[in-house]
């Protein structure tokens, strides 16, 4: 074989092989290019089915629809005013508990827990997250409730008893469920989230800012304040928006503990009701277009309460960075 032929030989091999580089590269650009336009199609098929399933009731009661608590099957008359109460109340109250709650075990796994305990600690949040909404649900009905009705909201209703503003807030019988109850599963619900994603940004931490904060004699609380935080505020931030995101949608757990009454109480303690919980108590006994009309119109309200919490977060993110000048 001539040296000409040994050379015509590899430019082709090379031009096959170049030509089969070229096929997958276009194969694969198609693919993700699919998936990407997927998802936009899907999220458009959900607004338009919601805007075209809410639209009987939307045009029926008008803006009265969002501010009137009335929700009477029997004359078909609803409100959303009741379940969008519930559903902002339960989760302002869960992020207040979970949030602080969270980044303090954080804390604690990434700047004081010794080395040997930070695995299972860390394996035991992760796992809480595994959990199924319907077990916390389950174990809120018949553990969690029974114990605030008995030892923790007859405490709370004698303490705020002769305080005003807070006589109101725990006020009536203790039920065990409420907003209150559901509240707290929210907050245990949502720990998980904001605690793992916390640590994993706090651990993004260069060593170096750490250890040149110790250097010149700062505490733990220092170091933790002046320098994780500032650090990595972009990321606990999405993390506890993240988190919010969950609250706002949660169902099962909610389902179970909060009492599903459609009425607005002063108290934290009287039974109430959430967009995502009167959905999935009434759609399958739903009879009637408006009926049906109705709760599909409170899965569009959760929709849009969602994608302005999830676009509010992005542009406070998207400020803080400007700030920081990335």
């Amino acid at each position: 074989m001539t040296e000409r032929t040994i050379l015509r030989s590899a430019g082709s091999d090379r031009s096959r092989t170049l030509r089969k580089f070229a096929v997958t590269d276009a194969v694969f650009r198609g693919l993700t290019y699919s998936a990407a336009v997927a998802v936009l199609v899907l999220l458009g098929g959900v607004i338009v089915a919601l805007v075209h399933g809410s639209y009987p009731a939307l045009s029926t009661f008008g803006l009265e629809f969002f501010t009137t608590q009335a929700w009477n099957p029997v004359t078909e008359h609803f409100g959303a005013l009741a379940p969008i109460y519930g559903t902002i109340v339960t989760s302002i109250i869960a992020l207040i508990l979970a949030v602080p709650v969270g980044i303090g075990i954080a804390i604690f796994l990434t700047e004081i827990c010794p080395m040997a305990l930070r695995r299972p600690i860390g394996i035991a949040v992760e796992l809480l997250a595994g959990i199924p909404s319907i077990i916390y649900g389950i174990w809120g009905l018949f553990v969690f409730a029974p114990f605030l009705q008995q030892y923790v909201q007859p405490a709370l209703i004698a303490t705020f008893s002769g305080i005003p503003g807070l006589s109101s807030l725990f006020a009536g019988p203790p039920y065990g469920i409420g907003v209150l109850t559901a509240s707290l599963i929210l907050a245990i619900m949502i720990l998980p989230f904001i605690t793992a994603i916390t640590r994993d940004v706090f651990e993004t931490t260069p060593p170096m800012l750490k250890e040149s904060a110790y250097g010149l004699g700062c505490t733990t609380w220092e170091v933790v304040t002046k320098v994780v935080l500032p650090f990595t505020r972009v990321g606990v931030i999405g993390g506890i928006m993240l988190a919010l995101g969950r609250a706002l949608g949660e169902t099962m757990a909610v389902t179970f503990v909060i009492g599903n009454a459609h009425r607005i109480s002063a108290s934290i303690l009287a039974p109430g009701t959430t967009i995502s919980a009167s959905i999935a108590n009434e759609f399958t006994e739903a009879i009637g277009e408006l009926y049906t009309s109705s709760l599909i119109a409170l899965g569009l309200i959760l929709f849009v309460i969602t994608f302005i919490v999830l676009a509010a977060a992005r542009y406070l993110l998207l400020r803080i960075e400007r700030r920081l000048g990335n």
